[in-house]
């Protein structure tokens, strides 16, 4: 009786992991498949097509808003990445009460609601007269992201062992040689973690673009917005799908370089 309520019960967990997953992805999968259709038609299959991917690659908006995505997900990334571990090391250096209130208000971006995040750097960069462009999507994503790298730099410190890099400076190292060699490679995990994070939140951001972007700009988040306003193209199904395979290619990466680091 004992075994077969343990079938039962894994029948069930199976069955509800089954639903739980075709909730999650059998969208992102009509989608894939109307991205191939040659018909316009959502409720009719007119036979494979790799049309809307070529118009996709053939127009210059997407092919710009692309652009300026891919460098905005990049540069914004980058900079994050190096301005937040070095607020990390800094923040790790400090005592234990002005530390746990550092780390309290990095904390608070993640927790507030983008919507309150895009709209105050708006009335900011205007109270300052700074006219919208890719600057201001770019300074608006690095303030977005730097609290994901804060989050995956913190735990890599907290394992490092402060003496190794004592050790380094009592043989003669300056200090930044000491971090480079002794103290980077061990949270270089964490670095790498928090760079492809803040890659993909960009890369995919909207509202906060949205806020922050003046008139000619455009990434792949707001040029979808206003296409769905005007009615759906199938190219914007093609567009879609490249996005969604290129953040699922960096999120196996990133899963897999842990593993072989564990491994060596």
């Amino acid at each position: 009786m004992t075994r077969l309520k343990r079938n039962f019960k894994r029948i069930w967990q199976d069955f509800y992991l089954v639903i739980i997953m075709l909730f999650l992805y059998a969208p992102i999968a009509t989608m894939i498949v109307l991205s191939f259709n040659n018909s316009k038609s959502r409720s009719q299959w007119g036979g494979f097509t790799l049309e809307w991917y070529s118009q996709m690659f053939a127009s210059r908006n997407i092919v710009s808003a692309l652009q300026n995505t891919l460098a905005i997900a990049f540069l914004s990334a980058l900079i994050a990445t190096i301005l937040g571990t070095a607020a990390a090391v800094a923040i790790n250096s400090m005592k234990r009460v002005p530390r746990t209130v550092l780390i309290g208000l990095g904390n608070i971006p993640m927790l507030n609601a983008e919507i309150v995040t895009g709209i105050s750097m708006m009335l900011t960069f205007i109270a300052f007269g700074v006219t919208m462009g890719f600057k201001t999507i770019l300074i608006g994503h690095i303030t977005f992201n730097l609290p994901y790298v804060l989050l995956s730099v913190m735990p890599k410190l907290k394992q490092t062992s402060k003496y190794t890099y004592e050790a380094a400076l009592d043989l003669g190292a300056s200090p930044l040689r000491a971090f480079f060699k002794v103290v980077f490679p061990d949270i270089l995990p964490g670095v790498l973690s928090g760079f492809l994070l803040s890659f993909t939140m960009s890369l995919d951001d909207f509202i906060i673009t949205h806020f922050t972007k003046g008139a000619g700009v455009n990434t792949l988040s707001t040029l979808i917005y206003s296409e769905v306003r005007r009615g759906i193209k199938p190219s914007m199904y093609a567009l879609s799908t490249v996005i969604f395979v290129s953040v699922l290619i960096l999120l196996f990466i990133s899963n897999l370089s842990p593993k072989k680091q564990e491994k060596n």
